[in-house]
């Protein structure tokens, strides 16, 4: 398997859909349109390719200075373990550099796998959850 690695932010709402669909990350994969305002309002996009098929992604907001949020981490089901989404996240540090905090609000399910691509625990953080 090679994977590709690409900063391109033109990416279809569909394919972005499917690896959200696929990774099992739980997002609006049914609303493309929302998924369309995801890509276009992200300050970074990273995307991981197995020749034409989107298997991974991360997508960041930042002001390239102090912080930046990993808002979506998501690799297909049948491509994780294979380092997709560390590399992703490397990719994304070597962006924003040493002076910026990376940061992220991990599903349940996730959070034994953050700390093993070096993420520390947080304690104190807060959230107001979205209603839809």
């Amino acid at each position: 398997m090679r994977i590709e690695y690409s900063f391109v932010k033109e990416i279809s709402p569909e394919d972005v859909a499917n690896v959200f669909r696929n990774s099992g990350i739980r997002r609006p994969y049914n609303d493309l349109n929302r998924i369309k305002k995801m890509i276009d309002n992200a300050d970074i996009i990273i995307t991981a390719w197995d020749n034409k098929k989107l298997v991974g992604i991360a997508r960041a907001l930042t002001d390239y200075s102090y912080c930046c949020y990993l808002s979506d981490l998501a690799v297909d089901k049948d491509y994780q373990k294979a380092g997709i989404g560390k590399h992703l996240i490397e990719l994304l540090r070597n962006i924003i550099g040493e002076e910026v905090a990376l940061i992220l609000i991990s599903a349940p399910e996730a959070m034994d796998y953050y700390p093993k691509i070096g993420f520390e625990k947080c304690e104190r953080a807060y959230i107001i959850n979205r209603k839809r």
